[in-house]
Formats: C-alpha cells, sequence, structure tokens
C-alpha cells in the first residue's frame, strides 16, 4: 500500500499472518477496508491514527477483536505498533483507550514499577509498566512475555533497548533489565506465548 511502511518484528504465515510490527504512514496515507479475522491490537507511538470509527493520538490502545472492520489511515502521518492474527477466536472485547487516562497503581511485588492496565483475561494480561530510573526490573516470563519500549531505556544482558525496541521472552524464562538515567516506559504482554 502506497504510503505504508512496515517494520517487520515477527510474522508467522504468507499474506494472512500472525504478524508482530511497527508500521508508519505517511502523511495523507490510507490502507483499503478490511476485516480482521485474526483481531488487531496496536498501540499509537506518533501523530495521529484515524479510521472511520475515531482518531487515536499517541498513546491510544485499540483491541479490533476478531471480524471487526475499518479503513486505517492518517492525514498528519503517524507510527504504530500492531499485533494481527494473534486473539482467540471467540474474543470480542473492543477496547480503544488511551493510556494517559489510566493512573499507575504501584507494583506491589517490585519496587520502582507502576503499573497502568490494559486488558486481561484468562489467556493474557496486556499493560504498560513505568520503570523508575536507575531500576533493576524483574521481568518474570513464565508464560512468555513481549516488550515495547515506549520511553526511556534499560539494559538487559548486553543490549540496549530504546523506544520502538522489541523483546519476545519464550515461556519458562525472565529477564532483569536494567533502567537509566531517565527511567522506561514499556508496553508489556504476558501470558500469551
Amino acid at each position: 500500500m502506497a504510503g505504508v511502511e512496515r517494520r517487520m518484528l515477527d510474522r508467522i504465515g504468507d499474506e494472512v499472518a500472525r504478524a508482530t510490527s511497527i508500521v508508519r504512514y505517511a502523511p495523507n496515507s490510507k490502507f483499503s477496508a478490511h476485516i480482521h479475522g485474526g483481531g488487531e491490537e496496536f498501540i499509537v507511538l506518533e501523530g495521529v491514527f484515524q479510521d472511520e470509527h475515531g482518531d487515536y493520538p499517541p498513546g491510544s490502545y485499540v483491541r479490533n477483536p476478531p471480524q471487526s472492520k475499518h479503513t486505517p489511515g492518517s492525514e498528519e502521518g503517524c507510527v504504530i505498533f500492531v499485533k494481527l492474527w494473534q486473539f482467540d477466536q471467540s474474543d470480542r472485547t473492543e477496547i480503544k483507550i488511551n493510556i494517559q487516562d489510566i493512573p499507575g497503581v504501584a507494583d506491589l511485588h517490585r519496587l520502582g514499577v507502576s503499573i497502568q492496565p490494559l486488558f486481561k483475561d484468562e489467556r493474557e494480561e496486556v499493560r504498560i509498566e513505568s520503570w523508575l530510573a536507575n531500576t533493576e526490573v524483574i521481568i518474570d516470563a513464565s508464560n512468555g512475555a513481549e516488550l515495547l519500549v515506549l520511553e526511556g531505556s534499560f539494559i538487559e544482558g548486553e543490549d540496549n533497548f530504546r523506544p520502538q525496541s522489541w523483546l519476545r521472552l519464550p515461556a519458562n524464562s525472565m529477564a532483569i533489565a536494567y533502567t537509566g538515567d531517565k527511567g522506561a516506559k514499556v508496553w508489556l504482554k504476558t501470558g500469551h506465548l
């Protein structure tokens, strides 16, 4: 699609695929109308994402369940982190919220961490985590985890994760993140792998 660029992070399948990517819409670009047979989940990272249902500024988190339909685009241009075909086929939960409207709650088990819950069911949990500066944060991936850096940075192993960096941890694993002087804010999904 002209004006739409994808940075593929993970893909299983061909044209209709389970995919995780960062998508950049050029100004005045538009995707054709389509149905999400396997659902779509995204967070707006930059600019304003638009469809016939509304405008979604940075921080917007949207879950379009299986069989939902829209015509996405952006007048000013935008960047989104998007996951396709990763819903339970019976899930019909639709969510349209902005993370800036959700108060953070201290994580009682990890010092220096606050949580903004986005979605939770018996299969998965999605949330925003804010990590204080110069903090060691344990990421429990007992049932798998993936995260995207929204703000700040952290080091895990020998890798430095900055905004729009993505990390996936397999089930039965864990990671230790060390934040920098500005801390970090991450989108985190657990329990789905």
